[in-house]
């Protein structure tokens, strides 16, 4: 009878491990098909949002517009996907995430057709605008993500495999746009755009399960509509303000005035919504706004010298090395992308292994020495040392500071409203672009020599960059320990 119970048992004990192991096997392959889908999806958003770099030439011959024009549908596009980035999650929390997630995915392939078939810059515009829908697709993926993965380390890893291609994904979108524009008109640019949105909206449909908050039943569209009102003007603004001495002061300043009302209007319909779009009591705390601001102090450091003052100086023939502008992309934004996606999952497990902001704050000390390694080198007028500085701030702010700064907009956000902070922290970070380039490029105009052959210039306007992102630095130690999201050991 002995014998029959211990075999009993021993058999019971075998089954229960082999469920076990059969569950864990399942969930593992599930949540490796969502991670490809979410990929994918992060993916379509960035070539929508870098791959039409080289082809503008391209997009002024072919509409025969200026390049003021062609510019104005990028601004679009970049204010377009920030102020979707405000409200889209946070639909997403109601309605279901993979349902606005395929949403927008499908609203962006649209996008791209009607681009591909523009043949004025108005059509274009309408295409770019459709096309900004994508823009909370990182943060949404990873809201997805992190409901179905809550054990700190994978999660912190996935993080940084998903947000890598936020900087570029390995350089190839440039240098895909430009061949196809070369070779086959800005046109094959557009539609290579939309055959990926197109595959990742069939495997955000089918691939991705679907989330949402229990408690959530309704939108405070009023509270989005003062919000986006806010930010939009506040992003019009900024880049008429970069335009410098071209700029419309007068306008810059009633927008400015536009967006201060529509925010304290935002701010006091908030405190009296029954279901606020963000509580004004979560926009008092430190986990939100000391993140949103050093997001905004970081973007504003760096992203204007990797985005524009590098490639101009490597290709100004008189200050700098006199680079074509695929050779700069070469030696200076696709090491730096590489750099960024090698090093982002690393980052993620890092950061919740030995704390966020640990990681943070390393990421950010790692890029002022990087920068001012740029600043103290750039008389040198040397490719490598160009090389070796894009790589330092590809590992140091794209592989690091961004993919921390990402992670945390999701793991800091309340339980029940877990949408909000990630779409504001991604409207902060376009934020920070607008304020990096209208500071940034300032300080470059004002301190340029009357020597063409002097690189003064550039050299002032990274040393403002490297001042604010110290201020960064400072900020960071404000923003508070996601617990939740760190491992125990």
């Amino acid at each position: 009878m002995a014998e029959k119970i211990i075999h009993d048992r021993a058999v019971g004990r075998d089954r229960d491990i082999a469920q076990a192991a059969d569950a864990t096997g399942k969930r593992s392959v599930r949540v490796g098909v969502l991670v490809t889908a979410l990929l994918t999806a992060c993916i379509a958003f960035q070539l929508n949002a870098s791959m039409l770099s080289p082809a503008l030439k391209s997009i002024q011959n072919g509409l025969g517009a200026t390049a003021a024009e062609v510019g104005l549908t990028q601004t679009a596009f970049f204010t377009s996907a920030a102020l979707f980035s405000l409200f889209l999650p946070r639909l997403g929390d109601v309605i279901g995430r993979r349902k606005v997630l395929v949403g927008m995915l499908a609203l962006m392939a649209v996008g791209c057709v009607v681009a591909a078939l523009a043949t004025s810059v108005p059509m274009l515009f309408v295409g770019r605008i459709l096309q900004g829908a994508s823009g909370p697709a990182v943060p949404l993926c990873l809201i997805m993500l992190r409901v179905e993965v809550t054990e700190p380390k994978r999660y912190g890893t996935l993080l940084g495999v998903i947000t890598a291609v936020n900087g570029g994904v390995a350089g190839v979108d440039s240098l895909a746009g430009g061949f196809l524009a070369d070779k086959h008109g800005f046109q094959a640019v557009f539609w290579a755009m939309a055959a990926v949105a197109a595959i990742a909206t069939v495997m955000a449909a089918t691939m991705t399960p679907e989330s949402r908050v229990t408690d959530a039943n309704r939108m405070d569209w009023p509270g989005v509509g003062l919000l986006v009102v806010s930010v939009g003007s506040l992003l019009v603004a900024l880049n008429e303000a970069g335009k410098l001495a071209a700029a419309r002061w007068s306008l810059v300043a009633g927008l400015t005035v536009v967006a201060a009302i529509a925010f304290g209007m935002f701010w006091r319909t908030e405190g009296r919504s029954a279901h606020p779009l963000v509580a004004t009591r979560h926009l008092k705390q430190r986990s939100t706004w000391a993140t949103l601001l050093t997001t905004v102090l970081t973007m504003t450091g760096v992203f204007a010298v990797m985005n524009g003052l590098i490639p101009a100086f490597a290709q100004d023939a008189k200050a700098g090395l006199g680079m074509t502008a695929e050779q700069s992309a070469w030696w200076t934004l696709t090491p730096y992308a590489l750099a960024g996606l090698a090093m982002g999952p690393l980052a993620g497990r890092l950061a919740a292994i030995f704390g966020y902001g640990r990681i943070l704050r390393l990421g950010l000390v790692g890029a002022v020495g990087s920068v001012v390694l740029m600043i103290v080198t750039l008389p040198a007028h040397s490719q490598v040392l160009l090389l070796a500085g894009s790589v330092l701030v590809g590992i140091t702010y794209a592989g690091v500071a961004n993919i921390v700064l990402n992670g945390l907009g999701i793991v800091l956000s309340p339980n029940e409203n877990p949408g909000f902070l990630p779409g504001l922290n991604a409207g902060a970070f376009n934020l920070g672009a607008g304020l990096s380039f209208a500071v940034l490029f300032a300080v470059n105009t004002a301190a340029m020599p009357t020597d063409a052959t002097s690189s003064a210039g550039y050299s002032a306007s990274m040393i403002a960059g490297v001042a604010v992102l110290a201020a960064a630095i400072a900020t960071s130690f404000l923003i508070p320990k996601p617990v939740s999201a760190e491992a125990d050991d």
